[in-house]
């Protein structure tokens, strides 16, 4: 399946639907490029390539490499009272805080180590999928364009059936006018000269609906005269010459459906072990880091009690001072110095409270191991294991449908296009009949040796003919396009 990405990777290029020039000259060729630029179902099938890559990349990445999040707040607390139970916070100055989180994880388990090669999987069956669109919309389009050249083809027959009634209606008028025939021969040429613009009108409107369903698939706006826009390809008319068992072993080898379906199982079966891993056990990883800051919106009243707790302390200092003098003991030194708040406090607590909000108080680094072994799940793990390997059969057998219904699509179609070749050449024999017969009645009542019932009904058999003809070539056409898109490769 690797080989086709290089393949799929030229296709994932952006476009604009319906903006694409279209040549006056539009080949098959040209036809399948814009079809692949701008066809929206084909191009919604490109657009999950990019998701099932990056579940790749994820899937590998939650191997080898942890997670990483950062976060942070910035926090206010109204100035209060809030109670807990009996026990009363006071709060006398509301504040604000901030605070950040780093943090790392990393788990390893059976589904982590399983999840990479799941997602190639699923990015192969992806590609598989977008490969199988491609084919499918060049099959639709290749159709599309020989179902506009067949309907040209007979807009052409149709034309020169309606020169030839012309024809018709001026022999029988002259026949007329001198007499040696009838009023009825002149009306009935009439007739079919109307009969045959009908047609004719009929087979140039079908050139232009067929040309508008090919611009449809293309998933471009045809121009306003759509007839401005021709249909340039011819194709040859050659004898198959392949054999039966190579085009069979090729479509098993190359069908980008039947590819599509074993992708598929493929990774149905990496979903069967991803299910049964989760019986294994886990381990986690995590480390973070953090700080926080915290202000004071009024310091006014957190100065002033400080204050009010430094005097006291400087109060009891000093009463208990006396008490030990008193009581002929050393008394404590230095209440002054050591219960004393001055400009150099006061400006302390200002730098503390302007450390907010990005000068943060650093916490102490964290990191914990866990690991975990599943011992009841209430049958969660054999039912993730029962669906899964149901899907893988599911997916088995729908790949073995898709072969067998290959091989019947193969050999019909190779036995279609071995007698719609044959039927070519008896449609040319038929053709040249009635050409020869049609010329052959006219010149008999040209002469008045013939009807021109005669001529009529020679001139439907030659219709008829011409019809056939163009039908069978067209019938080989499609069926070795048929064919190709069965094998799943052109056949030269």
């Amino acid at each position: 399946m690797r080989k086709t990405l290089f393949a799929v990777g030229l296709l994932v290029c952006p476009a604009l639907a319906g903006a694409q020039s279209v040549p006056a000259s539009l080949s098959l060729a040209d036809a399948i490029a814009i079809a692949r630029d701008n066809n929206p179902a084909y191009r919604q099938t490109l657009a999950t390539r990019s998701a099932s890559l990056w579940n790749a990349r994820s899937a590998w990445a939650n191997l080898f490499i942890p997670q990483a999040t950062a976060s942070g707040s910035i926090g206010y607390s109204g100035a209060g009272s809030q109670n807990f139970l009996a026990t009363s916070f006071s709060q006398p100055v509301s504040t604000a805080s901030s605070n950040y989180n780093v943090s790392l994880s990393w788990q390893l388990n059976g589904t982590t180590l399983s999840a990479p090669g799941q997602a190639h999987a699923n990015a192969d069956a992806v590609d598989a999928d977008i490969v199988g669109a491609r084919a499918s919309l060049i099959n639709s389009v290749t159709a599309q364009y020989l179902t506009a050249l067949q309907s040209r083809d007979n807009a052409t027959v149709t034309a020169k059936q309606l020169e030839f009634t012309d024809e018709s209606l001026k022999l029988a008028q002259a026949k007329y006018a001198v007499g040696s025939g009838t009023l009825l021969d002149v009306r009935q040429a009439q007739v079919n000269r109307g009969q045959a613009e009908v047609a004719l009108l009929t087979a140039q409107t079908d050139v232009q609906v067929q040309k508008l369903k090919l611009f449809e698939l293309m998933g471009v706006n045809a121009p306003a005269d759509i007839k401005t826009v021709a249909l340039s390809d011819t194709f040859p008319v050659a004898e198959p010459h392949w054999q039966l068992d190579e085009l069979l072993a090729t479509a098993q080898a190359e069908n980008p459906q039947l590819q599509a379906l074993e992708s598929r199982a493929s990774a149905s079966k990496w979903a069967v072990r991803a299910a049964a891993a989760s019986y294994g056990p886990s381990v986690s990883l995590s480390a973070g880091w953090s700080g926080f800051t915290q202000r004071f919106n009024n310091l006014d009243p957190i100065i002033l009690s400080n204050q009010v707790q430094v005097a006291a302390a400087h109060s009891a200092c000093a009463t208990n001072d006396s008490i030990r003098a008193g009581a002929g003991l050393t008394p404590f030194n230095n209440c002054d110095q050591r219960y004393t708040w001055g400009t150099a406090d006061t400006r302390a607590l200002t730098d503390e409270n302007s450390r907010y909000p990005f000068h943060f108080t650093q916490q102490p680094f964290q990191a914990s191991i866990r690991v975990s072994i599943p011992l009841w799940s209430n049958f969660q793990q054999p039912i993730a294991v029962s669906q899964a390997k149901s899907n893988q059969e599911q997916a088995d057998q729908a790949a073995r449908a898709q072969s067998l219904a290959l091989r019947t699509l193969v050999q019909n179609g190779f036995l279609t296009l071995q007698t719609a070749y044959q039927t070519i050449a008896i449609q040319d024999t038929n053709r040249t009949a009635a050409q020869e017969g049609l010329k052959l009645a006219t010149d008999r009542y040209r002469v008045g040796s013939g009807t021109f019932l005669d001529v009529v009904n020679a001139q439907v058999a030659d219709t008829k003919a011409e019809s056939d003809y163009v039908t069978a070539v067209y019938n080989y056409h499609k069926a070795r396009a048929a064919l190709e898109a069965a094998v799943g490769k052109p056949l030269n």
